[in-house]
C-alpha cells in the first residue's frame, strides 16, 4: 500500500501551484481583488484552459488527457491551496466534472460535439438541481420538461446554481414524467446539457458572504427550447446518471477543502514563526502550536480518505461511502484549519489583507454543499453500518 504521489501526479501539483504564486500576476492580490470588487475570474479560467487543465479527466480522443479523477483532484487541491482557495477552484469546479455523466453515458456524436469546446475553455458551464422548494431532496424536484416535436419545452426554478451570469451552456435535471406515474422515485427525471437562452433563462444574483468572484443564482426558466439530442442518455434515466457526477463532486470539494485548509494552515504557521510577542516567537507557545499540529493532522487524514475515495471510483469501484465520508471530513478539517489560522493571527486575522478570513468565509462552502453533514451522516449509518433509513 503506497500513500505517495507518482511522479505524474506531482507533477500536476507543482505545475498548478506555479501558475499561481502567491506573488505572481494570479497571485494573492488577484485573490483579494476579485473578493472585493467580484467579477468572474477570466484571466485565471484562461490560463488554466491554455494549460490544458480543463481536461485532465476527459478522454484523450476528444482533446482531454484521460487521466482520472485521482488526478483531477489533485489538480483542484493545488489550486485551492494556493491560495486562489474556493473562488479559484468554483471557477473551473464543474468544467473538471460536471460533463462526467457525458463520458459515460454520452453518445459519440454528445461526446465530440459538447467536450472538446469544454476542454478548450471556450464553453463555461453551469450545474442546475437544486431548487427552492425542494432542497436536497432531488427526486422532489419540480421543474418539468414537456415533449415537443424535436425536443421538449422546460420550464421551472432552480437555485444556487453557480457561475450562470457567464455560462453559456447548462447541465439540468428536469422531470419529463409526472412523480406519481413511475413506479420508482428515481425514474421519470431526465438529465440535458443545453444552452443557456437568455430569452428563456433569467438568472437572478445571490449575494453572499463569500466566494464574491463567482456567482450564485436563482434561474427563471421558461418555456426553454431543447433539442432531443441535447438529452444524455434514455428519458427518465437522468437521476442514474447524475450519480456519476455525484461521486465526483464530493471527492473534488472534498479534495478543495484540504488544499483551502493547507492555505490557511501555512499562512498560520509563517505567521506564528515571524510575530514576536514578549520577547518571543508567538509559535514558540502551546497554545499556539497544538491547536496548528492537530489541524494538520486532521488535513492529512481527511486527504487520505479523499484519496482512497478517488481511487476506489477511478478503478470502476463503489465508492459512495468514502466519497461522502471525504467530504465531510475534508470540510470539517478545513473549516477548522481556518478557523485555527484567523485566532493565531489575532486581530490580523481579521484584516482582509492577511487573507486568513477570506479562506473561512469560503470554508464555509464545502460544509454546507453539494450534500449537508446531516444527511452524509444519515447516509453513512444507512449504508455502511446497515442501519434503518431515518428520511
Amino acid at each position: 500500500m503506497i500513500f505517495e504521489l507518482t511522479p505524474e501526479q506531482q507533477a500536476i501539483r507543482e505545475a498548478i501551484l506555479a501558475l499561481l504564486d502567491p506573488a505572481g500576476p494570479l497571485g494573492d492580490d488577484y485573490w483579494l481583488a476579485r473578493d472585493r470588487d467580484g467579477g468572474f475570474p477570466e484571466e485565471f479560467f484562461d490560463a488554466f484552459a491554455r494549460g490544458g487543465w480543463l481536461g485532465i479527466a476527459m478522454p484523450e480522443e476528444f482533446g482531454g488527457s484521460g487521466l482520472g479523477i485521482t488526478e483531477a483532484a489533485l489538480a483542484m487541491q493545488a489550486v485551492a491551496e494556493s491560495g486562489a482557495g474556493m473562488s479559484g477552484a468554483s471557477a473551473v469546479h464543474l468544467n473538471i466534472f460536471g460533463l462526467n455523466p457525458v463520458v459515460v453515458f454520452g453518445t459519440n456524436e454528445q461526446k465530440a460535439r459538447w467536450l472538446p469546446p469544454m476542454i478548450r475553455g471556450e464553453v463555461k458551464a453551469c450545474f442546475a438541481v437544486t431548487e427552492p422548494n425542494t432542497g436536497l431532496n432531488t427526486l422532489a424536484l419540480q421543474t418539468r420538461a414537456e415533449r415537443r416535436p424535436g425536443g421538449y419545452l422546460l420550464s421551472g426554478q432552480k437555485i444556487w446554481t453557480s457561475t450562470a451570469q457567464v455560462a453559456t451552456k447548462m447541465l439540468i435535471l428536469a422531470r419529463t414524467a409526472p412523480a406519481e406515474q413511475v413506479t420508482r422515485p428515481t425514474e421519470g427525471l431526465s438529465l440535458f446539457y443545453t444552452d443557456v437562452d437568455r430569452r428563456h433563462v433569467e438568472a437572478r444574483e445571490i449575494a453572499k458572504m463569500g466566494r464574491k468572484a463567482v456567482d450564485s443564482n436563482q434561474l427563471f426558466i421558461d418555456a426553454l427550447p431543447v433539442p432531443e439530442e441535447d438529452r444524455i442518455g434514455g428519458e427518465g434515466k437522468g437521476f442514474t446518471y447524475m450519480l456519476h457526477g455525484f461521486n465526483p463532486e464530493r471527492i473534488l470539494i472534498a479534495a478543495e477543502a484540504v488544499g483551502l485548509g493547507r492555505a490557511a494552515l501555512a499562512r498560520a504557521t509563517r505567521y506564528a514563526r515571524e510575530r514576536v510577542v514578549f520577547g518571543r516567537p508567538i509559535g514558540q507557545n502551546q497554545a499556539i502550536q497544538h491547536p496548528l499540529a492537530e489541524r494538520w493532522m486532521q488535513l492529512e487524514a481527511a486527504n487520505l480518505m479523499m484519496l482512497k475515495a478517488a481511487t476506489l471510483y477511478d478503478e470502476g469501484r463503489p465508492c459512495a461511502a468514502e466519497a461522502n465520508a471525504a467530504k465531510y471530513l475534508a470540510a470539517e478539517a478545513g473549516y477548522a484549519a481556518c478557523e485555527t489560522a484567523v485566532m493565531a493571527h489575532g486581530g490580523m486575522g481579521y484584516a482582509r489583507e492577511f487573507h486568513v478570513e477570506r479562506y473561512l468565509r469560503e470554508a464555509l462552502i464545502p460544509r454546507i454543499a453539494p450534500v449537508s453533514r446531516e444527511l452524509i451522516l444519515c447516509y453513512i449509518a444507512e449504508r455502511a453500518l446497515g442501519m434503518p433509513k431515518s428520511y
